[in-house]
């Protein structure tokens, strides 16, 4: 009955925030939602903290952020013995509230602080960790989760989203605390007057976009391509700096979907505000329909991922997927480069595990070195250090996620949805001065490469019982790895947690040298391939299927064959 004992105490001592003190009383006598607040503690890890906005040590409010911010000061300083950090936040609901009491503790410690004064992109706070040459950083964003979550991502000194080792150390820094008696705190204002806290100026931002505008590929093509876009920035934070790039770059038609422009945490018309999904996107598309841009833009509400649509061969709009993005960006920016003659020797490009095969084809028409990471942008991150400390960075040339997440330059170290934009848009009006529309590229790359197609799903799991659910839906297909998928045979598997992948067919076994991740890889004959992973920031298990096909019919076909056998075998 520990999580009783810590309720209680809460009662006691969480006074500060009045919405968290009305949420603990309304719940007196409720053992079931005592214990969903109280039965565990947000986990710090790679992804920081992530969860639903309330009263308890599972949910997101001043207290945990105190005692998360508590962690990271004691982290910065046991490491580097001062420190500053930079933070930001996005629309989400109390994230100008975190970002303060973040600032109030870390100020307390001794610790410099920059803040923004208005929200900002995620890739804004990793380029202020770069820019300040901070020791750390923290945006507070849920990215693309409902509006009843709010989250908290810790930057490294690269501008990085903090991996494995350093997540795991401020983690053990944060479970030494008492989250009310062992954080320290000081007044705003105080600190705003002694210098220990000060605001990001105008001009940061400014060199920002400077940076963003040196990754053009074809500077100029938009001024006069007559390119014709409808944006909506999800009521999230990449209305103005979206905005201002397209129009600095020429791109001057630009029709904002009015219900979604402004900041708004409660997402009112787009209730899962996802990229991914064709809801969230619904009112840009409508709006599609009346405008008849070339393209749809959607940043998601912390501006670090952009999804797209495209006028289609009839005049109506087709949703382009994730990988689909990133396969044309890949295609444009290493074709475009190399003719231009800016594209350096011996290229790299890097993709996540569960990005398209389609990347390999591509890069071996160019003679770019592919690297394979595992999911989440703070591995190719990662990669980017690696070719700075070896003194090869511009050998970095693009990076992707199949949800949605691009980078070009190393400016930041995390995906940018402002560049990706204004890539996406550099791209559209090359090719709309060739007589050519997006449907039309990609269509093109299918025909050349093969119609690989991709497909996500997702299952969600809340609560204390979906944790379960979902540790015992991963331990049981372990345990009882198919041999074949839809009739088709296992050919080779790979188990990221154990670190091993297995030929099935020769008997032969590789390590795998990546982070140990709760990962399982099918690859089925016919190049088809079936990927298994919880989420690390959604209570949810998620499937990345690709089926290879003669055509996009019989890809579609197969694709949808493959994904009711594998939730059969899962038991979803």
């Amino acid at each position: 009955m520990d999580f009783m004992n810590s309720y209680k105490l809460w009662l006691e001592k969480a006074c500060e925030d009045e919405d968290l003190v009305k949420e603990l009383k309304s719940i007196d006598g409720n053992e079931k939602e005592i214990y969903e607040r109280f039965y565990r503690s947000l986990e710090f890890g790679t992804a920081g903290l992530r969860g639903v906005i309330g009263a308890g040590t599972n949910r997101m409010n001043i207290y945990v952020v105190r005692q998360a911010t508590q962690g990271l000061a004691n982290y910065v300083l046991n490491k580097y013995g001062k420190g500053a950090v930079a933070i930001s936040h996005d629309s989400r609901i109390k994230a100008d509230l975190f970002m303060n009491e973040a600032a109030k503790v870390l100020a307390a410690n001794g610790i410099k602080v920059y803040i923004t004064s208005e929200l900002q992109p995620t890739p804004v706070l990793s380029y202020l960790v770069r820019y300040f040459k901070c020791q750390a950083g923290i945006m507070v964003t849920a990215s693309h989760n409902p509006a009843k979550y709010n989250g908290y991502k810790a930057y490294g000194e690269d501008g990085c989203q903090m991996t494995d080792v350093a997540a795991d150390a401020v983690y053990s820094e944060i479970q030494k605390l008492d989250m009310f008696d062992d954080v320290k705190t000081m007044d705003l204002n105080e600190a705003l007057d002694k210098g220990q806290v000060e605001y990001v100026q105008d001009d940061v931002y400014t060199s920002y976009l400077e940076e963003v505008k040196k990754q053009q590929v074809n500077p100029g093509v938009c001024k006069d391509a007559d390119l014709k876009v409808v944006y909506t920035p999800l009521n999230g934070c990449g209305n103005k700096l979206v905005r201002r790039v397209l129009k600095e770059i020429g791109v001057n038609d630009v029709t904002i979907v009015k219900e979604q422009e402004l900041p708004d945490g409660n997402f009112p018309t787009c209730p899962y505000p996802n990229p991914e999904i064709k809801e969230a996107l619904q009112k840009g598309l409508d709006l599609c329909e009346e405008v008849k841009p070339d393209l749809l833009l959607a940043t998601d509400p912390d501006s670090d991922r952009v999804g797209i649509a495209v006028k289609d061969y009839d005049g109506s709009y087709r949703l382009i997927t994730g990988n689909e993005d990133g396969v044309m960006l890949t295609d444009y920016i290493l074709s475009n480069r190399k003719a231009n003659g800016t594209l350096p020797e011996k290229p790299v490009v890097v993709k996540t595990i569960v990005t398209s095969k389609l990347m390999e084809k591509l890069c071996e028409k160019y003679g770019a070195e592919l690297k394979n990471v595992l999911t989440g942008f703070k591995y190719i991150g990662e990669v980017i250090l690696g070719l700075e400390q070896k003194g090869e960075e511009d050998r970095y040339t693009f990076g992707f996620e199949e949800s949605y997440g691009y980078l070009a330059g190393t400016y930041v170290r995390d995906k940018d949805a402002v560049v990706a934009s204004m890539l996406i848009c550099e791209m559209a009006a090359t090719f709309k001065k060739q007589g050519k529309t997006l449907a039309q590229v990609i269509d093109g790359i299918y025909e050349e490469y093969g119609y690989y197609l991709n497909k996500t799903l997702s299952f969600e799991f809340d609560g204390a019982e979906g944790m379960q659910k979902m540790a015992d839906i991963m331990a049981n297909i372990r345990e009882n790895a198919p041999a074949e998928i839809d009739g088709k045979k296992v050919v080779k598997f790979a188990d990221y947690k154990l670190s091993v992948e297995k030929n099935l067919e020769t008997g032969e076994e590789k390590v795998i040298n990546l982070p140990k991740s709760n990962v399982l890889q099918y690859n089925l004959e016919g190049e088809h391939m079936v990927i298994v992973r919880p989420s690390g920031t959604e209570p949810k298990i998620k499937l990345y299927l690709t089926a290879v096909g003669e055509n996009k019919e019989k890809a579609s076909e197969i694709i949808e064959s493959i994904a009711e056998d594998t939730k059969s075998i899962l038991g979803i």
